[in-house]
């Protein structure tokens, strides 16, 4: 019987390898059980919980959701007259199936109905979703909707709503852009209306919303219509309603399972999540750092399951008398997809960690304060900040380097399989149509570089390595592989020192170069650790520092060139506007 989570050894290894225990004690302990009917015993049976519900994903995602892609990107959903969406048949089949297995509430508390796992659980059981279907990822990747719902909403609303997530009864968009407000969500103009009687209304439109045919609407709108940025927006919830009409479904390039929606809201009611204007500030930006992790997850799954026809078919192929993987170039592309995967995994899941550390480091906080003495609480706001700064960093830093990684893959698998990619008989080219995209929504490469090497010019980057530099291994090879991390990482700080000194714009130009060299560095250290722990990892951390060490070296030499001639000579450089 397939199961895309008991056949990927490294997704197994990583499972055992995470100190599973630190995150699961605090997270039993802290968050509310109602009158659930299931509590588990000790930790270790809230581990093997974890195992058992991870099997479960991975069955129904290679049962189902891979039995159904094809079709589902073939023929997509239908937009109705009266501006409504009917979802395919086996989108249905897909949510039912998902909602039987009762995975719809994943990280909620059993208060509510859901499983209250970790969101490191939920990130590799949302990998595990996308190899069977990268567009069904995006509905069940929806429920950070309820995570936030549940973090900043009051308990009247958390009442109704969450137990409808939980239990498959609804599923939700976050509503953010609109037609002149893509990256920039400053410049969001739907209007939010407070009536004499103190409900709102919403008016005006959004566009390239996931799921906007979703019953639970999240709605960033201007409240403050005399505030022009940010500081104007808050946050409400509405439902789906003659009210709010889908008035197009986005013809894509891929993806075509997740339907893509243009919205008209005319006088819709809605309710404020928590309070005015703090839409954009507070609420959204910690909703699209889920989403955003939840992307770098959607795209290692899809490049997984890019990764695994390629190396079946260069197994299988045979060409002058031998299977193309005997082919020197064909072997390092397919050994390329399968360390630059294990690299995004590295990134992706020890940043989901550090998401849980801050989350329940907050929790603890919050709960046990009057518990805890003036020194413990002055260490857990240290560490509270701490995590914070990290994940400024890393959360983006696996969006991009996921993203970019996975559409690399899929990009190779089509070269593996030549002209048999390049067609539809196989999934390759539908592998490659949604692997694009990732790059893409929650925020384009380009901006995420751009907010994660603010980590690293601000010394984030150097404390966080720190304590990798510290450890000691014991293992003369692994040393050897350490001393050539800690050279990279000083030749990253000379060339951040560099770019700090010239003008501000400057770092921005280079943001790639640096975010790509501190990406190989701290990658590096994470497969040392792992080599601890599994033979195979050392040849892993071998072949990816070796080819790092000069591509780091590269990039900050290119960094302290100080050339920034694409911007003083862009007009010169970029050729006039063309005239259509």
């Amino acid at each position: 019987m397939p199961n895309f989570f008991n056949d990927n050894q490294d997704i197994c290894f990583l499972f055992d390898y995470f100190d599973l225990r630190e995150v699961a004690a605090i997270q039993e302990r802290e968050t509310p059980n109602g009158d659930a009917d299931y509590l588990p015993d000790h930790l270790d049976d809230t581990i093997d919980n974890y195992r058992r519900i991870l099997e479960i994903v991975g069955e129904l995602a290679a049962e189902t959701l891979a039995l159904n892609a094809e079709q589902i990107d073939a023929e997509g959903n239908t937009l109705n007259p009266d501006g409504t969406v009917t979802l395919h048949p086996l989108v249905r089949q897909n949510l039912e199936r998902f909602t039987q297995a009762d995975l719809m509430g994943f990280t909620l508390p059993r208060k509510y109905g859901g499983l209250n796992c970790p969101i490191l659980i939920y990130t590799m059981a949302t990998e595990l979703v996308a190899r069977g279907d990268g567009s069904f990822m995006n509905m069940f990747g929806l429920q950070g909707i309820a995570d936030t719902v549940y973090a900043f909403a009051s308990d009247e609303i958390k009442d109704e709503v969450l137990p409808k997530f939980s239990s498959g009864a609804v599923t939700g968009a976050m509503v953010l852009t609109e037609p002149d407000a893509g990256s920039d969500l400053q410049s969001v103009r739907l209007r939010a209306d407070k009536l004499p009687d103190g409900s709102w209304v919403l008016n005006g439109v959004k566009r390239f919303i996931t799921n906007g045919c979703g019953e639970i609407l999240l709605v960033l709108a201007r409240s403050e219509h005399e505030i022009k940025d940010g500081r104007g927006l808050s946050l409400f919830i509405c439902e789906r309603s003659p009210a709010v009409k889908v008035r197009c479904l986005e013809k894509k390039l891929g993806i075509h399972g997740s339907p893509t929606c243009e919205l008209v809201f005319d006088n819709t009611p809605a309710r404020l999540i928590g309070e005015r204007q703090r839409g954009l500030i507070t609420y959204v930006l910690a909703l699209m750092n889920g989403a955003r992790l939840g992307i770098a997850a959607q795209s290692l799954g899809i490049a997984e399951a890019a990764y695994r026809l390629a190396r079946t078919y260069a197994h299988t192929r045979v060409q002058f008398g031998a299977p193309i993987e005997r082919l020197a170039p064909v072997a390092e592309m397919v050994v390329g997809m399968q360390v630059k995967i294990e690299a995004m995994r590295a990134l992706t899941y020890e940043t989901a960690r550090v998401c849980d550390l801050e989350n329940n480091t907050n929790r603890l906080l919050e709960h046990r304060a009057d518990q805890l003495s003036d020194a413990e609480k002055k260490e857990f706001k240290q560490n509270s900040r701490m995590y914070k700064r990290l994940n400024a960093m890393l959360t983006p830093m696996s969006k991009y380097f996921s993203a970019e990684g996975c559409i690399s893959a899929a990009s190779d698998a089509i070269q593996v399989l030549g002209g048999s990619g390049y067609i539809k008989d196989y999934p390759a080219e539908r592998y490659l149509r949604d692997a694009r995209i990732t790059a893409i929504y929650e925020g384009t490469s380009q901006l995420q570089v751009v907010a994660a090497v603010k980590g690293i010019t601000s010394g984030v980057l150097t404390t966080y390595l720190d304590s990798f530099e510290k450890k000691t291994y014991g293992d003369p090879k692994l040393e050897k592989l350490k001393a050539i991390l800690i050279k990279g990482r000083e030749e990253i700080q000379s060339a951040v020192e560099f770019a700090k000194s010239q003008s501000g714009i400057y770092v921005e130009l280079i943001a790639r170069r640096l975010v790509d060299a501190a990406i190989a560095v701290i990658v590096g250290h994470y497969f040392l650790g792992q080599a601890t722990k599994n033979e195979r990892k050392k040849h892993i951390a071998e072949l990816f520092i070796g080819q790092n060490e000069p591509l780091i070296t590269m990039k900050c030499v290119q960094v302290k060139q100080g050339n920034s001639k694409v911007i003083d000579d862009y007009e010169l450089l970029a050729g006039s506007v063309p005239v259509v």
